[in-house]
């Protein structure tokens, strides 16, 4: 996933259950395998077009890959929630942006030691966005016919598409 934060950046590592069973650099979490926390936080904008982006080449995990959400790790002692709120104004390059609403969360499992409790989120922006160049080489606000074709078509970050089917169902469980 995502995030600003430095391979020093401390995180809480979990457990199956999510609970806090000790604290790592994220270098090392990454490194190890170590499940931690992240958030997804899904961005529409006041037309219901979803904000998509390809990360940057110098990402830590899954660099120059397209994504439907923006987001990140969960520091040490952050609440999902307010991780939540960090990452989005952090990523979308703005301020005042609405709390995101929680949605659902899930453990996402994508083999050779990557995996992570995730939360997701949505939220409206209606704000001019200036995304981070460090974070984002490309953006733009997709209509959702666009974004299902692309889905085929470009390469995206695998934590991410889980959390886009899950977000579709959960949609369609009302």
């Amino acid at each position: 996933m995502s995030g600003s934060g430095s391979a020093d950046e401390i995180l809480d590592i979990v457990d199956a259950e999510d609970r806090v069973i000790g604290r790592a650099p994220r270098g090392e979490a990454y490194a190890k395998g170590l499940r931690h926390r992240c958030v997804f936080v899904r961005v529409e904008d006041a037309e219901g077009r979803l904000f998509v982006h390809r990360r940057t080449a110098t990402k830590l995990v899954f660099p120059s890959l397209y994504d439907l959400f923006v987001g990140g790790v969960v520091g040490a002692g952050e609440t999902y929630d307010d991780a939540a709120l960090r990452e989005a104004e952090e990523e979308l390059g703005v301020t005042g942006l609405p709390r995101p609403e929680p949605l659902f969360r899930f453990l996402y499992d994508g083999g050779a030691g990557r995996t992570w409790w995730s939360a997701v989120y949505q939220v409206r922006c209606d704000l001019p966005v200036r995304p981070q160049p460090e974070e984002v080489a490309w953006h733009a606000f997709l209509p959702p016919d666009e974004v299902e074709r692309r889905l085929a078509e470009w390469e995206w970050v695998p934590d991410g598409l889980a959390a886009h089917e899950r977000f579709l169902a959960h949609r369609r469980a009302g």
